[in-house]
């Protein structure tokens, strides 16, 4: 596994991500709930999920709001399984 360079990373996020940004290193994506109860159970989704791949995003969690960033540090930066595991999260919370 590799770090993915910034070309790689902005023409898969063109491509398969596009609601996504690289920001400050780090695949980011905030998505917004109707309220409380389903960002938590947003939030919990994607726990099982990163627990299921072994890697684990850090993620920020407010009233209506989650924030998922994503990056391997074995790495230094962002390789496949960062975009594997935005993938899965998109699937699941936007059903696509």
């Amino acid at each position: 596994m590799r770090a993915l360079t910034e070309a790689e990373i902005r023409a898969r996020l063109a491509s398969t991500l596009p609601t996504w940004a690289l920001n400050g290193g780090a695949l980011e994506r905030a998505y917004r709930f109707d309220a409380w109860k389903a960002t938590i159970m947003a939030l919990n989704a994607i726990a099982f999920l990163a627990e299921a791949a072994n890697h684990h995003p850090d993620l920020a969690a407010s009233y209506n709001r989650l924030t998922v960033r994503l990056s391997t540090h074995d790495v230094g930066g962002i390789s496949d399984k960062d975009f594997s595991l935005a993938e899965e999260i998109e699937r699941l919370l936007i059903k696509q």
